[in-house]
């Protein structure tokens, strides 16, 4: 029918599958080329072990630690829970203003699918940290562990408040196989956008 009016799959296809009218084929082969590093680094952290730590030892963990400790301090202003749980929240809420930012800012869904990849990284990272409540042997910042300090490891107290300490493994697990879910997600995603961007340069 003429002046039928879109439906919620048009809009959802417009926001998460947007192209330009225009693709330059060099951005496009730079995008194909962050799209396979994120691939490869991805695989590594969701088939390493969440014992292994892959995650914490990486590169990236140092910069998600810089979010998670910001957190402590904006989050204190809602509580001592929240101050604990907030190291967490913003380490996940960074790459999740990341990938908002690009999808509905900016319109660059392939930029969306990269932020949405840094998101399920955060889950796999905080995965271990998860782990080791019970235990407390992961070194943590300040050069204390869990059992040096047992207010100190972040997930100890909150598993503690909430009585699912001996829960962890199994929040740990969860946490890490919802993270492994985002970054197949992301990487599908991205690989739908750049074959669309992909016929747009070629025609």
């Amino acid at each position: 029918m003429s002046g039928e009016q879109p439906g919620i799959k048009d809009y959802a296809r417009e926001i998460f599958l947007h192209t330009p009218e225009q693709v330059n084929e060099v951005a496009l082969v730079g995008r194909a080329v962050v799209l396979l590093g994120i691939a490869v680094w991805g695989m590594l952290f969701v088939f390493h072990s969440i014992d292994s730590n892959y995650a914490g030892e990486s590169f990236l963990h140092n910069a998600d630690l810089v979010f998670h400790e910001a957190g402590h301090i904006i989050f204190r202003i809602f509580g001592e829970f929240m101050g604990v749980l907030g190291g967490s929240l913003a380490q996940l809420l960074m790459p999740l203003i990341v990938l908002m930012v690009f999808l509905l800012k900016t319109r660059d869904t392939f930029g969306a699918a990269v932020g949405l990849w840094w998101l399920g990284q955060n889950f796999i990272d905080l995965a271990p940290y998860i782990n080791d409540a019970r235990a407390g042997n992961l070194l943590l910042l300040g050069g204390v562990t869990g059992q040096d300090a047992p207010d100190y490891h972040d997930w100890q107290n909150l598993l503690s408040r909430l009585n699912l300490l001996p829960y962890d493994h199994v929040l740990a697990g969860f946490v890490h196989y919802f993270g492994a879910t985002l970054i197949f997600v992301s990487l599908a995603w991205g690989a739908l956008v750049l074959y669309q961007q992909y016929r747009i340069a070629r025609s």
